[in-house]
């Protein structure tokens, strides 16, 4: 997929700038705006802590919140396989429902097409949101700095493990749901308290090792992991290791890291673990050294180090 996006995708698009950010950032007039477009293709449709439908909606408000905007519209199209049950169908949209209003935003434009039976699994959903950036902020992986720390919100791999366990009808006690949530009203507290947020990156696609070797990269700098300090449930550790699975590379859709000073590491923690599930096992997991190298390396309980690189392949089947 990266490869897809810097050797096809940015010099057809002339999008360079942003192909490595969550979100597009375009200015209109004196206002700037974060913009950003997603596809959904889950499978199974419902799974243990979510939908696809409220998947699309959260999955598009926290591209924007991970730029720092408000988000305020989004777009919802289906595309709908010939024979879809009608109640499964009602069922989504009224998910996407709920979730609009619980992440503050309106979904106010759309689309629907149908395509033939066998050639849709049941919906496919692609969603556009827009959200208001404050004057000045700038959130990029290019104002990242030789000593930020690394702040993670929660533990890793529930989303990932939920919809496998799903898929393959694997029957675990007790049962491991997917940490879906919005992350709007976790990111605007911490930039309203003040929070020098440097860059930040929602951790699905590729999990929490993709997302900081891309942000690596993107910043030419070295990141430093401690694994002690990144929680994973023992349940989700369990069922990796059956499946013989790096839960650093699992997908989250609730998890997201954010760069910050050094000396803003215990305001930003107490910040964010007031907000219960979102925030009840933050911490942070690394700071950020200065090298030539781009790298992403990981410190465990013995103090022996490794590199954690980018996913070569594709762990797990498309799971958002």
């Amino acid at each position: 997929m990266q490869g897809l996006i810097e050797n096809i995708f940015s010099p057809a698009f002339l999008m360079s700038q942003n192909a490595q950010q969550d979100a597009a950032v375009l200015s209109v007039g004196q206002q700037s705006l974060a913009f950003t477009s997603d596809s959904y293709v889950v499978d199974p449709l419902f799974f243990p802590g979510g939908d696809i439908g409220s998947l699309s909606v959260y999955g598009t408000v926290n591209d924007l919140a991970m730029m720092g905007a408000l988000p305020l519209y989004l777009s919802a199209s289906f595309i709908l396989e010939e024979g879809l049950d009608i109640g499964i169908l009602q069922k989504v949209v009224f998910s996407m429902q709920e979730a609009a209003q619980l992440a503050g935003v309106q979904i106010v434009t759309g689309d629907t097409k149908v395509v033939e039976r066998g050639r849709g699994h049941g919906i496919f959903i692609n969603t556009a949101g827009i959200g208001l950036l404050k004057e000045g902020q700038n959130i990029t992986p290019q104002g990242i700095r030789a000593d930020d720390a690394i702040l993670l919100n929660g533990d890793l791999g529930r989303h990932g493990i939920s919809i496998m366990c799903a898929r393959e009808k694997l029957d675990f006690e007790p049962e491991i749901k997917s940490d879906l949530a919005p992350l709007v009203a976790i990111v605007q507290a911490l930039l309203q308290e003040g929070i020098e947020i440097h860059a930040m990156r929602d951790l699905t696609r590729g999990g929490l090792s993709s997302a900081l070797n891309e942000i690596a990269q993107a910043a030419r700098l070295e990141i430093a992991l401690e694994e002690s300090n990144i929680v994973i449930s023992p349940q989700v550790r369990g069922v990796c290791e059956l499946l013989g699975l790096d839960p650093l590379y699992v997908a989250n859709e609730g998890r997201f890291i954010a760069f910050v000073p050094a000396a803003q590491v215990e305001k930003s923690l107490s910040i964010m673990k007031s907000f219960a599930d979102l925030g009840e096992h933050a911490s942070c997991i690394g700071f950020v050294n200065l090298s030539r190298d781009a790298l992403v390396t990981i410190k465990n309980s013995f103090s022996q180090v490794r590199i954690l690189s980018l996913l070569s392949g594709q762990q797990l089947p498309r799971i958002c």
